[in-house]
């Protein structure tokens, strides 16, 4: 991918290619790059919108699975992505303040040298980043007003668990990051809540088999954070952070991690095997050889410092769980979107 002050060059007024590729590749823009661009190009690398792919998937899997059910409805699943999407970006701006404010995001902090940090850079100013958590806020409370009002109290539930889990994940006194239960957070939000609890504002209705089919997913995204987490266990325990590897320790973190990652196709098997999934979900299986690639990794400690030309460095096993999740969901998007188009194929 071209760097983005390199694309603000070649494409002076095309914006939207910038925009979009604030989506794509890893964290590779530095500050002083991202400070060259438009407003909305700074704000989208702010909230490190790299990473929001992985609530797009969660409710395209809660719409895939709404299909194949034959109760999909168009409005409300673009409120769900839409939903999503701002919410993690603003899950994402919160991290980074109470982060900054709290005095983790020193600079020496694995956070400070991975990618842009909207605060300590001074990439957003005080009035772009307010305009734009405002935007996020009023677009979060509308969607979640509209589920209110057409799916009553259940939808209610979810709004409000939705934003007890991202207060608490980092914004509480005690965040749950910092005394082991960010992981569980991040499963329980990327996986029942957003995939179970997606199905059932787009259908009016909740199921068990959405739930179930969430867990494979919600247990990659866990394995990112877990991930994440082991590149930082160092700096972490140094300033009092006991997130789950610091709890673990590295090496038993890693084995962790490892199970987490291989589970992900035990689960599905096991899914379809029950007929909760359709076999054409077994498509997620070109997957694997990239699920190997972080068990393999994380077999061995990381290296004292990055290859050439590395990006996203000092992350390292999170930049591998974060490739692989992206493919196993995309497959299983896949495997999905074939299911709801051929409902007869079942075990």
């Amino acid at each position: 991918m071209a760097e983005p002050s390199v694309l603000a060059r070649r494409h002076p007024r095309a914006r939207p290619v910038l925009w979009a590729g604030a989506f794509a590749g890893f964290y590779r823009p530095g500050a002083e790059e991202v400070a060259r661009l438009d407003p909305v190009s700074k704000f989208l690398y702010s909230a490190r919108s790299v990473i929001l792919v992985i609530s797009a998937q969660a409710a395209v899997i809660a719409g895939l699975l709404a299909a194949q059910a034959g109760r999909f409805q168009p409005l409300p699943f673009i409120l769900v992505l839409v939903g999503f999407v701002a919410l993690h970006m603003l899950s994402n701006l919160s991290n980074d303040y109470f982060g900054y404010v709290r005095g983790h995001d020193t600079p020496d902090s694995p956070r400070r040298r991975y990618t842009v940090h909207p605060l300590a850079s001074g990439v957003l100013d005080a009035r772009t980043l307010r305009t734009g958590v405002l935007i996020l806020i009023g677009v979060v409370a509308a969607i979640a007003a509209f589920f209110v009002v057409t799916r009553g109290w259940p939808a209610a539930l979810c709004a409000a668990a939705g934003m007890t889990l991202l207060f608490f994940y980092d914004a509480a006194p005690v965040p749950l990051k910092a005394i082991g239960l960010g992981e569980a957070a991040a499963f329980v939000v990327w996986g029942p809540l957003m995939v179970g609890g997606g199905y059932a504002m787009i259908t009016g209705r909740w199921a068990l088999a959405p739930l179930l089919a969430s867990v494979p997913y919600g247990r990659g995204v866990a394995s990112i954070l877990v991930a994440k987490h082991v590149d930082q266990l160092a700096f972490a325990a140094g300033h009092g952070n006991r997130t789950l590897p610091v709890a673990l320790g590295e090496g038993r973190a890693r084995a962790f991690n490892r199970a987490v990652v291989l589970g992900m196709y035990a689960l599905v098997a096991g899914l379809i095997a029950t007929s909760l999934l359709s076999p054409l979900t077994a498509l997620v299986a070109l997957a694997l050889p990239s699920g190997l690639q972080p068990v393999a990794v994380m077999v061995r400690p990381r290296p004292r410092a990055p290859p050439a030309g590395y990006v996203g460095w000092p992350l390292w096993y999170h930049r591998e769980c974060l490739m692989h999740n992206r493919l196993f969901g995309w497959l299983y998007l896949l495997g999905l979107a074939l299911a709801a188009l051929w409902p007869a194929v079942r075990l």
